[in-house]
């Protein structure tokens, strides 16, 4: 919040405490006025007294002092440690314009806080489409590329694509047994639901042999899938076809190319209709060896340990001990996880890099940021699993295996068929042309909306019919705002009424509708920051709610276009434009798209 009474007190301060040397960098962050007390803003002086070396109440009395003889000021109260400010109407509009414009321009950060930051989100398997789980992943994976590069820094987003092991040779091989030539062309059915088809045949024809030996063998009953996966005659035939695989045969190498193009064919259209790009997507076919000579040289610095068995581990402490290479030399998930982070790192020569992956997955990356730091890499300190908690649907949890997942493309299709449906009971009989457009525009909007309402490590529920409401704390109802005021806009251009903010009198601007809008658009850019600072997109969401929902009121006390006076109309107008800006600035971050109307 760039107020220019904010910008003068830390040197006024400075001079009140001469004894003190401040920070270079050193700002101070006002916060909206509690509801219920005067003012427009509040400054909570316990956030920075041990700075001047006083007691909050006494740096308090300092910043009321200050700011009572300040020219922007209309109103300084100390309430304990806290000091709450009035604004002169004209210094609160202008300088709320005046902030949001810049930023628009500039950025959020100064050039010196800027980073290269490499995420890495999306990672699915060749074996089925991308589902629900997937799409909250994805969605917060673009979504805190675009509001890391929103603030200034400099963001390469990857994708490791799971594209061999085990689950790839069971598609393979029912494709094989049940497929009979069948491609995408031919079904009709897009390539990555295709193979997922036969890995859902797969689970059937192995829950049959598991029952049949088990019935066979009594003894095995309390035997798990797992223990007894090869002993079953498909689990067997699959491993046999990793084998191959790995040592390159030709005919299962050419099928599992085949599988795999139309499965990545699919990924692109899916990635396409959520807006997703990446600057490199790496593959786990070429990656899968890595960090198995990097473990070989740990073990000869004596980073890690041989077990009698001829294990190589890693003792990690309190989390406990993690084999790296196992006694017959083959490499682990975790292994391939060293190596790959190696050569992201060699790669791009990032500052930072984030790993958007589910909370199952928590102690992995402990253990991966910990043994990459005892191979002496000074960098993994700056390493950051971005953890996510599971997303369900009322009709309860999902699984691949048996088919029962909602599939991302189904997904889609279901929220563009209810916001077409809600759009059409809104126009009436007067359908729009751009009606397919705008469906998706707004579909999509809503699942976005929705999966980033809640924090990520939350384990959410996700509602597509509620998601849609026009009303509420949804995508639809900050889209429809934009919409509203881009209406405004055209009509105010239509009856040549001018939003110049330069040339309006904000003095005409003092009700209690008008100061809040104002003081809730000008905390925008530390909205952004602070967002940014905690990976969390939840804080904007709830910011862009809270700032729809205040122009909402302000729009149903005060008239815009027929305002009484031509003056005011401008103002008011000049007001609205910059709250449209911020808020559709605010949904582009979040990589929502507005439709022109709703």
């Amino acid at each position: 919040m760039q107020l220019k009474c904010m910008q003068r007190l830390p040197e006024a301060l400075a001079e009140h405490f001469p004894s003190v040397t401040l920070p270079a960098d050193f700002a101070i962050a006002p916060e909206p006025c509690p509801e219920g007390m005067q003012g427009d803003i509040t400054i909570n002086c316990f956030r920075f007294a041990r700075i001047f070396k006083s007691a909050p109440d006494a740096v308090a009395a300092a910043v009321e002092k200050i700011l009572s003889g300040d020219p922007d000021v209309e109103n300084a109260v100390r309430v304990k440690a806290f000091v709450n400010v009035t604004l002169k109407a004209f210094a609160l509009f202008r300088d709320t314009l005046a902030d949001t414009g810049k930023i628009f321009e500039e950025g959020v950060l100064p050039q010196e806080k800027r980073k290269r930051i490499l995420i890495e989100f999306s990672a699915p398997n060749t074996n089925k489409p991308q589902h629900l789980g997937h799409v909250r992943n994805n969605t917060l994976g673009a979504s805190v590329s675009a509001l890391l590069a929103r603030v200034g820094h400099d963001v390469v987003p990857v994708n490791l694509v799971n594209d061999r092991g085990i689950h790839i040779c069971k598609s393979m091989l029912a494709y094989q047994r049940f497929g009979n030539g069948a491609t995408p062309e031919s079904t009709g059915i897009k390539g990555d639901h295709l193979v997922g088809d036969y890995y859902v045949k797969y689970n059937d024809l192995l829950k049959e042999q598991l029952s049949e030996l088990r019935s066979k063998h009594p003894e095995w009953a309390e035997k798990s899938d797992e223990e007894l996966f090869l002993e079953t005659e498909c689990g067997a035939a699959a491993q046999e076809m990793l084998r191959k695989w790995e040592a390159g045969d030709p005919e299962v190498v050419a099928l599992w190319k085949k599988m795999n193009s139309w499965v990545f064919a699919g990924f692109d259209a899916t990635y396409r209709r959520q807006g997703i790009c990446f600057r490199k997507v790496y593959l786990e076919s070429e990656t899968y060896l890595l960090g198995k000579s990097t473990v070989a040289e740990g073990l000869e610095k004596g980073v890690f340990q041989k077990r009698e068995d001829g294990a190589v581990i890693a003792d990690l402490g309190k989390l406990g001990t993690k084999v790296l290479l196992r006694s017959d030399g083959t490499s682990v998930y975790i292994t391939q996880d060293i190596g790959t982070t190696m050569l992201k790192y060699r790669e791009f020569a990032p500052d930072s890099m984030i790993w958007v992956v589910g909370d199952e997955q928590n102690l992995h990356f402990q253990m991966l940021f910990k043994i990459l730091k005892a191979m002496g890499n000074d960098w993994a300190d700056r390493l950051y699993h971005l953890s996510y908690g599971m997303v369900n649907l009322p009709t309860g949890k999902m699984k691949s295996r048996e088919g029962t997942v909602v599939d991302a493309d189904d997904l889609f299709d279901e929220m563009h068929r209810l916001a077409k449906e809600a759009t059409l009971e809104r126009v009436g009989e007067e359908i729009p042309e751009d009606l397919e457009e705008r469906s998706e525009i707004i579909g999509m909007g809503a699942l976005k909306f929705m999966l980033l309402k809640i924090n990520p490590k939350t384990t959410m529920l996700f509602d597509p019919k509620a998601s849609l409401k026009f009303e509420g704390d949804t995508g639809p109802y900050v889209q429809y705002v934009c919409a509203r005021i881009n209406s405004i806009a055209r009509k105010a251009e239509e009856r040549g009424i001018l939003a110049g903010s330069g040339e309006a009198d904000w003095s005409l601007l003092s009700s209690e509708e008008e100061r809040s809008l104002a003081v809730c658009a000008a905390f925008y850019p530390e909205t952004l920051k602070l967002a940014a600072e905690k990976l969390d997109c939840s804080a904007l969401v709830n910011y862009l709610l809270n700032l729809a929902k205040a122009f909402n009121r302000f729009y149903r006390e005060k008239q815009v276009l027929n305002a009484e006076d031509p003056a005011v109309a401008e103002a008011r107008l000049a007001l609205c434009c910059a709250v449209r800006d911020i808020l559709s600035d605010g949904l582009k971050t979040l990589t929502i798209g507005i439709p022109q109307a709703m």
